[in-house]
């Protein structure tokens, strides 16, 4: 069973695009073919970025949260990888919480780290696209 730590970007289209590729993943959970993980950082920066742009679907997001495992935040270290500061923290605790896959829409970022498993310490880095067309 692939472990999925979603990056706060992947919630938020969840919550505000219940057809979407990032919705499906919560409406298959019950396929048994994954178990959705992220982190209590990516959950403040979603709940804040949901209030602000999309505040009636603060209720669908709390109802995909109970589909998830929250874990907690790991103590920042040096990492093996070049991250902006902001985006270090997800990429922490998705190899804290041994995810085989860190999902994520933020290509500008992860990009050059995306499906090179090799050099991110094992973790299979996507976009929920991507991870849904290799299963």
């Amino acid at each position: 069973m692939h472990r999925l730590f979603l990056d706060a970007n992947v919630l938020f289209t969840a919550a505000h695009n219940p057809d979407g590729k990032a919705a499906f993943l919560f409406d298959a959970l019950d396929l048994k073919r994954w178990e959705l993980l992220s982190s209590t950082f990516a959950m403040a920066e979603v709940q804040r970025n949901i209030a602000a742009k999309y505040p009636t679907c603060a209720a669908r997001l709390a109802s995909l949260v109970a589909g998830l495992t929250v874990v907690a935040q790991p103590t920042p270290v040096a990492i093996g990888i070049t991250l902006p500061e902001k985006d270090r923290p997800i990429y922490l605790a998705a190899l804290a919480c041994r995810a085989t896959h860190l999902l994520t829409g933020d290509r500008q970022h992860f990009g050059r780290h995306m499906n090179r498993p090799q050099a991110t310490g094992g973790i299979i880095i996507q976009t929920v696209a991507e991870y849904l067309e290799g299963c």
